[in-house]
């Protein structure tokens, strides 16, 4: 990911043949770094001794690595976990709190190239202060609904069982309903993901940029590994900590004389208390980040000792001789650089290919386990947790060792993904394993008890029962069948057993097929979906475990090439250039690509009393496991096409070009 380093300023190439060649910094031109600018670690004359033990590149990776953290726990942590809470308090469809996700994205693509460009000269630990002051302000804003919309409300509870006509306890019919004021807060979400977008353009460029620049090339992997693996953990912490705080109320005292729990539909965690804590944590990360010099002790050295491994194509000779960067009018210019240089944008067209692909799943494995194995969402979203962010970390982890111990050069680099995303490509095949059938569900796929028609989930025995269609609450019948809910399964009675809810007097609930089981005759249906006969949960889990692994030991040596085969003062403008493409052809369209091919598998859609449609509740498994397969499949062969280009495409600097920046940095050491 990093171009050579930065250019020596002790010295002067003695030919104006610039070529590949670091070059020296010119007084009264910004070119390199210089031993000035490496300055102790505090503010100012106020340089404790303290702190300079964290003035080094472990130290600096210690506060980025914790910056990272903290905006993968608020941005793809707490905000996913919270997002179906919201909706609920605040009266917004899934296409409104669509929005509200996206916005990040926007705000990133808006101002990742400009960020990039700018910070790439300036001060970078600064521009990450910046960049916490930021992400704590959108977590605070985030979580200022709750303050400001008053104590929730409830509706009363309904109970879904037969029931005969006139003597429901509440009459649902189609009816406009008074707008709610609510429903606004919508623009103070959005505002609030627009300022954590700005807050995370810095981190992964800058950010980025400022550890390829403070160590060693061989080491740059190994670090910046790290750097990406830690803030794979946010997400995790996000999901734990966002889901344990839903367990306690909303206003956190349950009002009095209140019948309501965890099980009532009518409930809503407490979504924004982690968002204040995190406010607290990320603005006291202000605090090192604003301490660190411009550049780290020894930065100047280590640049001198860097040789240029930039694709050959000029770029190079001309960023230099013109000095493009130093001001906004070289904007255009410099983009058109990174544009025209191939190596760069097939890496790029790559990574977002498979970028589209980590984030659909990201999105979409909770659900997936969730319909192929019928698991509840709660353990799914926690088994894919489990096996997302520990898989996607090692990756990471492993490929920066790997390049770093073997010192691969850019071609090496580029070679090595080709071989990880052709393990990736193979280990797709996870998803034979995944084609799990449907289980019986009277009404969808099949007949109640010999009666009815499938697809219509009325029948003789439930059609005086005055069932809500809306009101989806599945059951397991004693047959060993899934019933919509306790009215479509015409129950009319339940009881509570050592804690246990059970149906009985179930009209539409056959003979259990296990004569020999007491338990069944003890009751009809028991709420939750039936029990499925698929066992290849294990496996599939496996499978997908080490597909992650080797999709992600292609992310840190990305980053590393691209780094390195772009001109030195381009490093962090081709990052944010990285950026904007991943989020336009990789993390916007992947979750909605994934969520078109879910919801096309769908075979019972949730509809209101209105006939407005909502959310899909029952899906065809096998033509779900195939679509994935298909999308996953097509994306990484177009990525591992891309990266072949790219290895084709890379032309390294002339051999006699860096023997002779080599003996010129051994003049420049001699003469210091």
């Amino acid at each position: 990911m990093k171009s050579d380093g930065i250019e020596n300023p002790v010295f002067e190439p003695p030919s104006p043949n610039i070529g590949r060649q670091r070059q020296a910094s010119v007084p009264g031109a910004d070119a390199g770094v210089s031993e000035v600018e490496e300055g102790p670690c505090g503010w100012g004359r106020c340089t404790p001794k303290a702190l300079q033990l964290c003035n080094n590149p472990e130290g600096y990776l210690a506060a980025y690595s914790f910056l990272a953290i903290f905006q993968g726990i608020v941005v793809n942590g707490l905000i996913n976990v919270s997002i179906s809470t919201i909706e609920k308090r605040y009266e917004l469809n899934s296409s409104l709190t669509g929005l509200i996700s996206a916005s990040y994205d926007i705000a990133f693509c808006i101002l990742s190239l400009f960020v990039s460009f700018f910070g790439e000269r300036g001060h970078k630990p600064r521009w990450l202060a910046l960049s916490a002051f930021m992400l704590g302000l959108g977590s605070l804003i985030f979580s200022l609904p709750h303050f400001s919309s008053g104590k929730y409300r409830y509706g009363a509870k309904v109970e879904d069982t037969c029931q005969i006509p006139g003597t429901s306890s509440a009459n649902f019919t189609c009816s406009a309903s008074m707008k709610s004021s609510l429903s606004s807060y919508l623009y103070v979400f959005i505002l609030a993901q627009l300022l954590l977008g700005v807050g995370g353009t810095p981190l992964y460029t800058l950010g980025t940029a400022f550890i390829d620049d403070s160590v060693p090339k061989h080491k740059s992997s190994f670090y910046i590994g790290i750097g990406y693996a830690m803030s794979l953990l946010g997400p995790a912490i996000g999901y734990v900590l966002g889901g344990q705080l839903l367990n306690i109320y909303i206003d956190i005292q349950i009002p009095e004389s209140t019948e309501i729990d965890q099980d009532d539909p009518r409930w809503l965690g407490a979504w924004w208390i982690a968002f204040l804590a995190c406010f607290f944590a990320i603005w006291l990360l202000m605090i090192p980040f604003s301490c660190f010099p411009k550049h780290l002790p020894g930065t100047a050295k280590i640049q001198a000792g860097k040789i240029s491994e930039t694709h050959n194509d000029g770029s190079e000779t001309l960023v230099e001789t013109k000095n493009i960067g130093k001001s906004f009018k070289d904007f255009p210019v410099a983009l058109l650089i990174l544009l025209k240089n191939p190596v760069l944008m097939t890496l790029i067209l790559a990574s977002s290919s498979e970028s589209l692909v980590a984030t659909g799943f990201a999105t979409f494995l909770p659900k997936i386990i969730e319909n192929q194995f019928g698991k509840t969402s709660s353990f799914s979203a926690t088994l894919g947790g489990l096996v997302l962010i520990p898989a996607a970390a090692l990756g990471q982890i492993i490929s920066g060792i790997l390049v770093s111990r073997c010192k691969m050069d850019c071609k090496s680099i580029i070679k090595f993904m080709i071989g990880t995303c052709s393990v990736a490509l193979l280990l797709n095949t996870a998803f034979l394993f995944a084609k799990c059938g449907n289980e019986p569900f009277a009404g969808v796929s099949e007949t109640y008890n010999g009666t009815g028609v499938p697809n219509n989930l009325t029948a003789p025995c439930n059609a005086n029962c005055s069932c809500l269609r809306s009101m989806y609450y599945p059951v397991c019948g004693r047959d060993e069948v899934q019933y919509f809910s306790p009215c479509f399964a015409g129950c009319s009675s339940h009881l509570f057993n050592n804690i246990k809810k059970t149906y009985h007097n179930c009209s539409c609930v056959g003979k259990p097929k296990r004569e020999t089981d007491l338990e069944d005759f003890l009751y009809q249906a028991a709420p939750g979906k039936c029990p499925t006969q698929c066992k290849f949960l294990s496996l599939f889990l496996t499978f997908f475990f080490f597909a992650v692994v080797f999709t992600f030991m292609a992310v840190t040596p990305t980053t590393v090439a691209i780094l390195r085969c772009v001109p030195d003062k381009q490093r962090s403008f081709a990052l944010g250039v990285q950026s904007v493409f991943l989020r336009i052809l990789g993390t916007i369209p992947g979750p909605i690509l994934f969520g078109v091919a879910i919801d096309s598998s769908c075979t019972l859609w949730d509809i209101n009393e209105c006939k407005v449609k909502g959310a899909c509740l029952v899906y065809d498994n096998k033509r779900m496991a195939y679509l994935l397969m298909g999308i996953s499949t097509a994306c990484k062969i177009i990525t591992i096409i891309f990266i072949v280009m790219a290895a084709c495409l890379y032309k390294p600097p002339p051999a006699s070009v860096a023997l002779s920046q080599k003996d010129s940095e051994m003049v420049s050491a001699v003469h210091t």
